[in-house]
């Protein structure tokens, strides 16, 4: 007993004729006779009775039948399957990237990336770099966006991206004309500082350490877009990432700082874990879009 001849059967079943059976698998109607033949003789019994006209399945047919055709549409419904993971109509993405990447860089690279894969289920989630990393080491996304400055076993850094931290303010603001702005600048003005856990707030706080400026700290704010849309509000000046800067313009003017402040980012991936290849496929909308964000900054 073979798939061949198996077929055959089916073909047989389903058409009701050795006629039929053989135009359905495009076969001669001797081939399809004798691999039904050959069926009969490896099961012992007959299948079908031959009348004038056509041929009439036997009772034991019939009842061999039903397994036949459980059996076949499994084969069917693997096909099915094997089809949509090939056309990724059944994969799913899940990453997880900071605030600073949310508000146009990620939109646009998912709608890029949807635009030739719309069936692909999109998930997103948008946390504090170090909640990013745990979700990454737990193998809970596929791929994050962080900031990271230690090397960890568990996780594989794909892509590094400079960036800096800038001074945002409202535009009629008095430094908001300069070319740059120095820690000696801010003396005595009022700064919205970004929380004392992250990794730039250490950077901003050594610079003006070294320069002998005690900061006047109005308010801590996290993410960098709710300590800007407060410099935007006229609370005072914010340390920002340039991409936040870049989403907040025309409510605020941007300026660089010395000494730079760094603010580089990482691509993530869990170690020892292949990309789908749905996410192999974001990834790469996702670099050109880091990429294309980046080579657009203003500040000097």
């Amino acid at each position: 007993m073979n798939q061949r001849q198996l077929m055959a059967f089916r073909a047989a079943m389903m058409h009701g004729s050795i006629t039929a059976a053989a135009k359905r698998l495009n076969v001669s109607q001797p081939a399809v006779s004798r691999l039904i033949a050959d069926l009969e003789f490896s099961l012992g019994f007959t299948l079908f009775t031959r009348q004038t006209g056509g041929i009439v399945p036997t009772r034991e047919a019939q009842e061999f039948f039903r397994e036949v055709d459980m059996m076949f549409y499994g084969l069917d419904r693997l096909t099915m399957v094997a089809e949509e993971i090939r056309t990724l109509s059944r994969a799913t993405v899940r990453f997880a990237t900071l605030p600073m990447l949310s508000f146009e860089v990620v939109p646009q690279a998912l709608m890029r990336f949807r635009a030739r894969h719309p069936q692909v289920h999109m998930l997103q989630d948008v946390y504090t770099s170090a909640r990013v990393l745990e979700l990454v080491a737990s193998r809970q996304v596929e791929l994050g966006v962080a900031q990271t400055h230690k090397r960890r076993d568990d996780i594989e850094i794909l892509h590094t991206y400079h960036a800096r931290c800038v001074c945002v303010m409202q535009p009629g603001h008095r430094l908001a004309s300069r070319a740059r702005i120095t820690p000696e600048d801010l003396e005595g003005e009022p700064l919205i500082m970004l929380a004392r856990h992250t990794i730039s707030a250490s950077y901003i706080a050594n610079a003006f350490a070294d320069h002998g400026i005690s900061p006047t700290i109005a308010a801590e704010s996290q993410p960098s877009f709710a300590a800007g849309s407060l410099a935007a509000a006229g609370c005072g000046i914010a340390f920002v990432d340039e991409l936040t800067a870049m989403a907040l313009r025309g409510r605020v003017s941007a300026v660089a700082f010395e000494p730079e402040v760094p603010f580089d980012i990482c691509i993530l991936k869990p170690r020892e874990t292949p990309l789908s290849r749905a996410a192999a496929g974001f990834l790469a909308e996702l670099v050109a879009g880091i990429e294309t964000a980046l080579a657009a900054r203003t500040t000097p």
